[in-house]
């Protein structure tokens, strides 16, 4: 798909595709989107959840449908003009069901705000499954937590902690090390929390979006010591509210006494061109959803040392 999209790293940018699901305005970050397609004849698959419409194979790859308007529980009259949003992320393709495509939106991180604690009306439902709200042009645009609405109707789509265990480290030194992790959604910030504590580490600050864990960060910049005594690494995500991963990443390693505290980017987002882009603000490694492990056994050497 050409999206003409954005290529400077840093920029806290992002290109957002606007959709609807019934009358309630949608987005997802179009680095996710791999196509568009007018709505496609699927075949069902017995004994899945309901949310699910089935499969189709187009360019002989088979892909699974999510229907969001069950998702978010919103009644709709099905026409012919619907659309499929063919997506690629956590290194798996699916497609969402959606009503209506309206098109891209440019705009900056710092324009999407943290989901409200508490929602009320037609749209409660959307934002339990929201990681960021957007004003765009006088309409409020909700972006959904596709990892969490994937991992709901399959519990294999989470993080993979299959042989965790054997990362265990019983050990005072590395569980005292403060690790930081940023991730707006909250189920796998939940996660990522409780797979590095099953592993040995204890003192963990997470946060939900990149200026958060940005400010909390820069507060240690004077304390005059080693920078890495306070904060031994940082876990973020790459798409976040308010800041993104790259632009967080660039903050830390422009700063001459930040730049010494380890970035790992973890992100279902990691492909060719953002490996690139990782490199170019300073990331010290980057991990792609869900491989937790390799994450917690790179970052697990690198405090060992």
């Amino acid at each position: 798909m050409n999206t003409n999209i954005l290529l400077e790293s840093g920029t806290n940018e992002l290109e957002l595709l606007e959709f609807q699901v019934g009358d309630g305005n949608y987005g997802i970050n179009i680095s996710k989107v791999v196509e568009i397609l007018i709505n496609q004849k699927v075949t069902p698959v017995p004994n899945s959840p309901d949310e699910v419409e089935g499969v189709f194979i187009p360019r002989d790859k088979l892909i699974s449908v999510i229907d969001l308007h069950k998702v978010i529980q919103v009644s709709h009259t099905p026409t012919e003009k619907e659309m499929f949003i063919i997506c690629e992320f956590n290194s798996m393709n699916v497609a969402f069901h959606v009503t209506n495509v309206k098109g891209i939106q440019r705009i900056s991180w710092s324009d999407i705000s943290d989901p409200p604690a508490v929602s009320n009306g037609d749209n409660s439902r959307a934002a339990g499954l929201s990681t960021g709200v957007a004003k765009i042009n006088g309409k409020i645009i909700i972006v959904l937590d596709f990892e969490k609405i994937v991992s709901t109707l399959n519990k294999d789509a989470g993080l993979d902690t299959h042989g965790l265990e054997t990362l265990v480290r019983p050990n005072e030194v590395i569980g005292n090390k403060r690790i930081v992790v940023a991730d707006d959604s909250k189920f796998l910030n939940k996660m990522i929390t409780d797979a590095l504590g099953d592993t040995g580490y204890h003192n963990i600050v997470s946060f939900s979006n990149g200026e958060d864990a940005w400010k909390y960060v820069s507060g240690f910049r004077n304390k005059g010591d080693d920078i890495t005594s306070h904060i031994s690494c940082i876990i973020s995500d790459i798409e976040m509210p308010k800041m993104d991963g790259h632009r967080f990443t660039k903050l830390v390693k422009d700063d001459p006494v930040l730049r010494k505290i380890p970035v790992l980017l973890f992100s279902s987002l990691i492909n060719a061109q953002m490996i690139e882009k990782g490199k170019s603000v300073g990331a010290d490694a980057q991990f792609s959803k869900p491989q937790i492990k390799d994450l917690i056994a790179y970052l697990t050497n690198i405090l060992s040392d």
